[in-house]
């Protein structure tokens, strides 16, 4: 097995600084968002914001086998939607109530080289409903202890065990097949970081790996009120059968997500987007 790209001091503090651009995007969105917008003008926001900020989505354009090219400057996923919410999937105005996932990443430059911030979290639209109060926390809790579990020597799997163990233990779903992932560089690489235990041998098999000093990973727990199961739907008007990017739950229950950007130290988990967790969540 390659491996893994180890991090030297100070790239750790370019990747922070790449995190950081992250946070503060969450925290105009968090002073601007309200009922009435749509997600394009919450996203033209987004865009306006990266500009100010000196750096620029790592989201719009970006390319993978099988889908078109993304469309908005983040992911914008609105209550049954897990992930990967575009700026036009949905053009009803936010209403009270609704369940907003918010999924920034940026590319920032730091000397020659650009680094990249990745980093989402879950706003209600006004007050939420207790049970949807309630998942939210969970996941807030949920990726804590994710991160404390992420200690160097130790295995991936005990971020799946602490993250599955918290959801399943409060009632709801993990979402299956999807987790978190590498960065640095380049916005997406090794290792894959499974919100779940597997269930069979090859499933996920970097589950015995030991979390090593200098490895950065965007850590991402998926929760959902009562499935773990997801679809996709085709993009529209096309000939051949390419798939649209907005990840939904199968029953079509309310889900949220949370992610960080965390680096392994030898003194443990250096969680860069750090200030993520102060933001208000009720919009």
């Amino acid at each position: 097995m390659r491996a893994l790209p180890k991090l030297k001091p100070a790239e750790g503090d370019a990747a922070h600084a790449a995190a950081q651009k992250v946070v503060e995007v969450h925290r105009r969105l968090a002073g601007f968002v309200k009922a009435g917008m749509t997600l394009a003008k919450v996203d033209a926001f987004v865009e306006r914001t990266l500009t100010d900020l000196r750096c620029r989505s790592a989201f719009f354009g970006y390319r993978i086998k099988g889908h078109p090219p993304f469309p908005s400057h983040a992911c914008l996923s609105l209550n049954h939607c897990v992930v990967h919410g575009t700026a036009g999937y949905h053009t009803k105005p936010l209403a009270a109530g609704d369940v907003l996932k918010l999924d920034i990443g940026v590319f920032n430059r730091v000397g020659n080289q650009e680094w990249v911030g990745d980093a989402g979290w879950t706003y209600s639209i006004g007050e939420p409903a207790p049970e949807v109060r309630r998942l939210m926390d969970c996941g807030k809790r949920a990726i804590a202890e994710g991160v404390a579990a992420m200690r160097p020597g130790s295995p991936y799997i005990g971020w799946a065990r602490a993250v599955q163990g918290r959801v399943e233990a409060s009632g709801f779903k993990c979402i299956e097949r999807w987790g978190g992932h590498g960065i640095g560089t380049a916005l997406h690489g090794p290792p894959h970081i499974s919100n779940t235990v597997p269930r069979f041998p090859g499933e996920w098999p970097e589950a015995m790996n030991l979390w090593e000093p200098g490895v950065l990973v965007a850590v991402e727990p998926m929760l959902a009120m009562t499935t773990g199961e997801t679809y996709q739907k085709f993009v529209p008007n096309t000939k051949d059968k390419v798939q649209d990017w907005p990840v939904y739950t199968q029953d079509g229950s309310i889900s949220v997500h949370y992610e960080h950007d965390v680096l392994i130290t030898k003194d443990g988990p250096w969680v860069l987007t750090e200030g993520m967790d102060e933001l208000p969540d009720v919009l």
